[in-house]
Formats: structure tokens, sequence, C-alpha cells
């Protein structure tokens, strides 16, 4: 009963090619890519070795840093891939760059989510805060990367099926294994659930939590500032999960009842698997958006950039003073050596 459905379901549907999506992917990484770089480049330079005391969820902002950078890096074959339909490298280097890209995505989404939850915690909990140590942070990071990149092991076995039967095409052109509907139920569910549902409400609660403390608390007007920092980091934190991420996880589970043929509507499908190209558009806008986080939003960050900026600006200055103070020495040089000279010839 289910292949003749299938069959009738694809003989429906006999366009599902979405040629637009090669033009979308490379325009989108091509956009992204310098900014992505140049910034998370520059943050995760000033994060590493101007800012010594890592607290207030430094140490997650630069390992936010590093699985951008990391997705970033692997844009030029992307947009090499995208323009000339064609994959000339290794099938592992293939399998690389896609499982990269998830990576980056859900290991972004852990990370914004212990930003805002420990801002949260710490400026609720002040003196507690005083006694958490640098290595918690090291350690949750540490379990964030294993467990993230665990979960993501499938997503890229699941498509090298499609390379061992041409290696020319990659990402986007790879077919999806077959698989059981128990296994697809299980994959949503675990996505769904520990990378949008989870974050989506620790994010939320941890916004109006610090908004409800700004309004409820009188507190000095300096610790008022601080609050109101955090709360915008929390925000930002939000938007970025909103804007990047919630579109992907919201198409998702459509996107798999796809695969698995449980849809008869061409439209719906056509619908779905347009929305999903979009969707994974929107979340590698991350990269650009994720430095504003702690580019903006945190004041040790712009503090110390600017106090180091100064620094070499100042050396700059006086460089040139020095270079000016050289010249003017030489032009008196010159002006008593040609004194000399005519005192010579007159004598």
């Amino acid at each position: 009963m289910r292949s003749n459905s299938t069959n009738s379901t694809r003989a429906k549907c006999t366009d599902l090619q979405m040629p637009f999506q090669y033009t979308l992917y490379a325009t989108t990484y091509i956009t992204i890519f310098i900014p992505g770089l140049l910034a998370n480049t520059i943050a995760l330079w000033v994060l590493w070795r101007f800012i010594s005391k890592k607290n207030k969820a430094i140490i997650f902002m630069i390992n936010l840093s590093v699985a951008d950078l990391a997705h970033v890096l692997s844009l030029p074959l992307r947009i090499y891939y995208y323009i000339n339909h064609h994959w000339p490298f290794q099938t592992p280097l293939c399998l690389l760059c896609f499982y990269l890209k998830y990576l980056n995505m859900y290991a972004s989404i852990c990370f914004l989510t212990c930003i805002s939850l420990q801002r949260c915690f710490f400026l609720l909990k002040p003196f507690r805060a005083r006694d958490w140590k640098r290595r918690y942070d090291v350690g949750i990071s540490a379990a964030i990367w294993v467990t993230v990149g665990t979960a993501c092991l499938p997503l890229p076995i699941l498509r090298s099926t499609g390379l061992a039967n041409n290696t020319e095409f990659c990402f986007a052109d790879l077919r999806l294994q077959p698989i059981s509907m128990a296994s697809s139920i299980a994959m949503v569910t675990i996505a769904e659930l520990g990378g949008f549902v989870l974050p989506v409400i620790i994010i939320t609660y941890c916004t109006w939590k610090m908004r409800k403390s700004l309004q409820e608390i009188q507190a000095p007007p300096q610790n008022t500032k601080e609050r109101k920092k955090a709360l915008w980091m929390v925000l930002m934190c939000a938007v970025v999960f909103i804007v990047c991420f919630t579109p992907y996880h919201l198409n998702f589970p459509l996107f798999m009842m796809v695969k698995q043929d449980v849809f008869s509507n061409c439209s719906l499908i056509k619908s779905t698997l347009c929305f999903h190209i979009i969707s994974l558009c929107l979340a590698n806008l991350n990269c650009c958006l994720d430095p504003v986080v702690y580019y903006f939003m945190t004041s040790e960050f712009r503090d110390r950039f600017s106090e180091h900026g100064s620094v070499v600006f100042q050396s700059c200055v006086r460089c040139k003073d020095s270079v000016l103070e050289i010249h003017h020495r030489n032009e008196d040089l010159q002006a008593i050596s040609l004194e000399f000279l005519d005192d010579s010839k007159t004598t």
C-alpha cells in the first residue's frame, strides 16, 4: 500500500527540482563569508588575547566564535560547488563541510542558551556567582561539543550513500538515505526538543526574569545599568535564535514527512522543500549575527578593544612625532651645514 501511494505521489509531483537553490545558496554564502570571517576572527582574537577575566559567559562566547569560524572557513568550498555544480574534491571533505554546518547550528544554539542562562544567573544571584569557577564553564563547553558532535554524526552518514554512486555531487544534491519511520520520528523529536523547544523555554524565561527584576528591584544606578546591559544581551541572543534557527525547526518536521512520503499534496511538498532551502540560508546568518552578542553588548569587550586600540593609536602617533622630529633635526643639520660652508667661503 505504501509503495503504491509513494509512486502515485511521485507521479503527481513530476517536477520537484528547485533550481533557484544554487543561486540562493551561492549568494548567501558569498554575502556572509567576508563579514563572518572578519567579525569572528577579530572577536576571537580580542576575547582570547585581551580579556583575562573569564567570567560573564566569556568562555561560552569564545566557543561560539570557534563554532562560527569553523563553518565560515568551509564556505569557499560551498560557494565553488553551487557556482560550478561540480565537486572535484575528495568525498570526506564534502561530508566534513556538510557536518560542520549542522555542528555550527546546534553548537551555536547551545552556547547562546548558556550565555543567556549564565548572565541571568550571575545578575540575579551575585553572591553565588562569586564562587563560580572558570573550569565549570570549560567543562560545560566540553560536554556541549561532545554531545552535539555525537548527535550530528548521523546527518552526514545519512547523506554518504549518495556519494557512493557519484562523487561529483555534494551538499543539496545528496539524496537522503531511506530510514524507518521510527528512526525519523526519533531524529525529529531529539532535534526539536533538544535543539529548539528547550532553548526557547530557557531564553524566554531568562528574558522574562531579568525584565521582571528591573521593574521590581530598586537598585543603585550603576547596578541598574549593568542589569540593562545583561537584559539587552539576552534579548540579542533571543533575536539571533528567532531569526536564524526558528524557521528551520518549524519546517524540519514537515521536511522529514516529505522525505517519508507522508504527504500527497504536491503544492504542500513543494512549499515545504522551498521553505527548507530558505530556512537553511537564514540559519547561516548566525555566523554574522553572533558577534553582535558579545561585540555590542559586552562592556568588557568594548572597553578592552578601545583600550588596546587607543594604545596602538598612541604608538602610531608617537612614531609619527618621532619621524617628524628626526625630519626637523635633519633640516636643522642641513641649515647648519650650509651656514658653515658659507662662512668658510667668506673667510
